[in-house]
């Protein structure tokens, strides 16, 4: 029999991996919903996922994750309330058994022994076959990405340090992801940091962990993911955002494979993979006294550079293919192709956000379409065509001249994003696929472009119960 355990804490994850390995049932770890399609490429379907249902995760998501994975088989969800309005919806759902989170281990030992025995229905199917051109679950077929692909293979059955250059949403994460699934340590967990989305005043106690009462708020003991992690592989994403004060203990942890919880004094040893992303140049971070050299040459052992979607186009049409199949099946569409006129037009477009921007273009495109065929009218008549025309102001034009720069194409398209959304910056942000920190330091820079926007918007914003919710 084999278990998958979602778990991004690993609370239920440790426990529920050593009652399994008692029984002789084989693990696989995915560290969030979003890594199951890859666990799933890499280890096989499994016969049961067990998902630790966090504050932060809602039933809708559960489902809709695992239907995107194409799994159809057994689920026991652990839930803190059976009738939490977030978590409701996966009591009505088949082959879902949800469980209140039980007040002990012992507990939680019981009821995965009495979930894992029971006759598994075989309604796990296999996932849609991906294009040809994929490699370690991610699809490219271009020279720049089989070099990449290469340098996985190479690196992964080792512990050295990796560290991952590129643009966001170039897939930095995905091939942090395709390491440890292809290293030796694929069986442990994959504990991911993003250091964006954490206050520098809490990032020792994520990083560390902290002791009860080691500061106001710290009711009760908390492991940070250098425990989490222990045997498996520490993504730490977005390095260069990291304070100076928390770059030197992550050298020493680096150098000695020891840390302190905060407030704690007991030193405490790890033994895991260490993978970093950046979207930042480190080595002119070095230059300008931001990020520290000997933190440097720890971190980059082995570099990864990813390139921009706009620096490898011939990896658009395969990328088109798998997202457009993927919504189409996920949305029950009769989408077949896109046209190849519109294949060839976006395939000359910038992409200031990448493979990310492309696959939330398409799911758009896919949820508003009604032909068997993407054409012009469906996917450019919304997202890049919809303010044509609608301002005079020429920043918020939809048109980018050839020779435009770069820095210029990103201004636009994040201004127009902006008057889409009528100024909601953090539904931007969202769109955007980048922090809400970053969007606002890009906003500052750009002065009176943001007030047009603003007022291109005033008056066309809805009310806030009229807001289409929007799943994540």
């Amino acid at each position: 029999m084999h278990v998958t355990i979602v778990d991004e804490t690993m609370t239920v994850g440790e426990a529920a991996h050593r009652v399994l390995f008692s029984m002789g049932v084989r693990t696989t770890f995915a560290g969030s919903l979003h890594e199951l399609p890859l666990v799933f490429e890499a280890s096989g379907v499994p016969d049961l996922v067990i998902v630790n249902v966090t504050h932060d995760v809602t039933g809708w998501e559960v489902a809709t994750r695992t239907q995107r994975a194409s799994y159809q088989g057994r689920l026991l969800a652990i839930v803190d309330g059976l009738d939490d309005p977030r978590t409701r919806y996966l009591t009505r759902l088949p082959n879902v058994e949800c469980v209140l989170r039980p007040s002990s281990l012992a507990l939680l030992e019981d009821i995965v022994r009495k979930a894992v025995p029971e006759p598994a229905p075989s309604q796990a199917r296999a996932l849609p076959p991906l294009p040809a051109s994929t490699h370690h679950g991610i699809i490219g077929d271009s020279p720049q990405m089989r070099d990449i692909f290469s340098r996985i293979d190479k690196v992964a059955s080792g512990d050295v340090n990796v560290c991952i250059h590129g643009e966001s949403g170039t897939g930095k994460e995905l091939i942090a992801r395709a390491i440890h699934y292809a290293s030796p340590r694929r069986d442990r967990p994959l504990i991911t940091l993003d250091c964006t989305t954490i206050p520098d005043g809490l990032m020792e106690s994520h990083l560390f962990g902290h002791v009860k009462g080691a500061f106001t708020g710290a009711t009760e003991h908390r492991e940070g993911v250098f425990a989490l992690a222990h045997t498996g592989t520490l993504f730490i994403d977005e390095l260069g955002e990291l304070s100076p004060r928390l770059q030197a203990k992550l050298l020493r942890v680096i150098q000695t494979r020891e840390f302190s919880k905060v407030g704690g004094s007991k030193p405490l040893r790890t033994d895991l993979r260490l993978i970093t992303a950046t979207n930042k140049d480190l080595k002119a971070a070095v230059a300008q006294g931001t990020f520290r050299e000997d933190l440097y040459y720890r971190v980059a052992v082995f570099m990864i550079k990813v390139p921009a979607l706009r620096e490898r186009t011939e990896d658009i049409p395969p990328l088109v293919e798998h997202f457009l199949q993927r919504f189409a099946t996920l949305y029950g569409k009769s989408i077949t192709k896109v046209a190849s006129s519109t294949l060839d037009r976006m395939t000359m477009l910038p992409w200031p956000g990448n493979v990310r921007q492309l696959e939330n273009f398409l799911e758009q495109a896919v949820v508003l379409a009604e032909g068997a065929t993407l054409t012009d009218r469906d996917l450019f008549a919304g997202d890049f065509s919809s303010t044509v025309g609608a301002t005079a102001n020429p920043v918020l034009s939809g048109q980018f001249e050839p020779g435009l720069p770069l820095s210029e194409v990103e201004r636009r398209h994040i201004l127009r994003t902006l008057q889409k959304v009528h100024g909601n910056r953090t539904e931007a942000a969202r769109l955007l696929q980048i922090s809400v920190r970053c969007l606002q330091y890009k906003l500052k820079a750009y002065g009176r472009d943001v007030d047009a926007v603003a007022g291109s918007s005033r008056g066309l914003v809805p009310s806030s119960s009229s807001s289409p919710a929007v799943l994540k």
